[in-house]
């Protein structure tokens, strides 16, 4: 069954040596380490799923999908070493475009803000810092602690709140307060775990499961949502996208439950599969997500 984990790649002695760069010799000294990680890992550690989603999926031949393969991992590097930047504060420097920032300050009443594992989330702090309302993000956190405590001790300042997903559904009270105090909460809506409950549909037109929570959460608080994104275009540079906001038909039965959480997924997927086309090595969904392998 195609699923993740919840936990991300990486030892704590890989972090600290990115993070002791950063600190006293810049970002730029990071990145000239990361293109000899990342090349060992696309030589010797490149994954079926890396393989699958650039030969079938965007249907390049063997050869350019090496170097596609090798793009993504250096990219997905290259966002790890700025989020750590930006979590310790050394993320000056770094510019920004915001198209449909309107948007979301328009969402007085607060809402949903559906993201993607693609690109850079956490570094959109910067654009969270222009919004006159709370902002709490929803994090299936099951980190590695060693890891989870290096990334928590290098952070110097929090931008957003976290709300950890968790079995006792604690975190359900949580979204509910944000909701009652207008708030906003982003969950990404791009990854089926375990043996949660799935949405069945279709992406780059095969098929794939998708998280059937977050677009039940949207439906049951009954609150507008806008699908948002933000990507690395250049060394220093992210590009923020937001959607105008939706807000969908209040839920009367079970069965509304279900066709109004499939109608956000619907409209949702479009906007995903556009940021797919545009950026192609920022998906960093690193597990079988469409649940098939290469030939």
């Amino acid at each position: 069954m195609s699923s993740w984990k919840g936990q991300s790649k990486g030892t704590p002695l890989g972090y600290r040596i990115f993070i002791f760069l950063i600190r006293y010799f810049g970002i730029q000294s990071a990145y000239f380490l990361l293109r000899f990680v990342s090349f060992y890992f696309s030589v010797f550690s490149v994954k079926d799923h890396q393989r699958f989603y650039f030969q079938t999926i965007l249907s390049q031949r063997k050869w350019k999908s090496f170097w596609s393969i090798l793009k993504n991992n250096y990219v997905f590097g290259q966002v790890l070493i700025d989020k750590v930047a930006a979590l310790s504060g050394n993320a000056k420097g770094f510019t920004y475009d915001f198209d449909g920032e309107e948007y979301l300050h328009q969402m007085k009443e607060g809402g949903f803000l559906i993201g993607a594992h693609m690109g850079n989330w956490e570094i959109a702090g910067e654009l969270l810092k222009r919004l006159d309302i709370k902002v709490h993000i929803l994090m299936y956190e099951n980190e590695k602690a060693n890891i989870k405590a290096l990334l928590d001790n290098v952070q110097s300042e929090k931008t957003m709140n976290i709300i950890t997903l968790s079995d006792d559904m604690s975190h359900i009270i949580a979204i509910k307060n944000a909701m009652d105090h207008n708030e906003l909460v982003v969950i990404h809506g791009d990854r089926f775990t375990g043996n949660a409950p799935f949405i069945q549909s279709e992406l780059m037109g095969h098929p794939a499961k998708f998280p059937y929570g977050p677009y039940y959460l949207i439906a049951r608080f009954n609150k507008p949502v806008s699908f948002v994104f933000a990507f690395k275009e250049t060394a220093k540079h992210y590009h923020f996208y937001a959607t105008k906001a939706k807000k969908y038909p209040r839920l009367k039965s079970v069965q509304d439950r279900k066709e109004i959480s499939a109608q956000i997924l619907n409209d949702y997927i479009p906007h995903l599969e556009d940021k797919i086309k545009r950026y192609p090595h920022q998906w960093f969904n690193f597990y079988d997500f469409w649940e098939q392998k290469s030939q």
